[in-house]
């Protein structure tokens, strides 16, 4: 990874261009972290890659939080390893 393309977030880092998976099973690219122009609130603009690749818009604690599935915390995106 390059660290020019990470945000530091907890203990997590949220990796520019990187692959990552929703708990659902649907893959997205991480393309920018933006700012909400009112609240200045950081906003991770991603890319499906499945459907018709529709552009998404999340706010990065959001992004990186855990969900619970099925009495288990989990991530709501996990990086893909390639």
């Amino acid at each position: 990874m390059n660290m020019e393309n990470e945000t530091e977030i907890g203990q997590r880092s949220l990796n520019i261009g990187g692959k990552y998976r929703h708990f659902k099973g649907k893959e997205y690219i991480v393309l920018h972290l933006a700012k909400d122009s009112e609240t200045l609130e950081e906003l991770v603009i991603y890319k499906a890659l499945y459907g018709d690749f529709g552009i998404w818009a999340r706010p990065l604690e959001m992004f990186m939080e855990q969900v619970e599935v099925g009495r288990k915390l989990v991530y709501r995106f996990e990086e893909i390893e390639e």
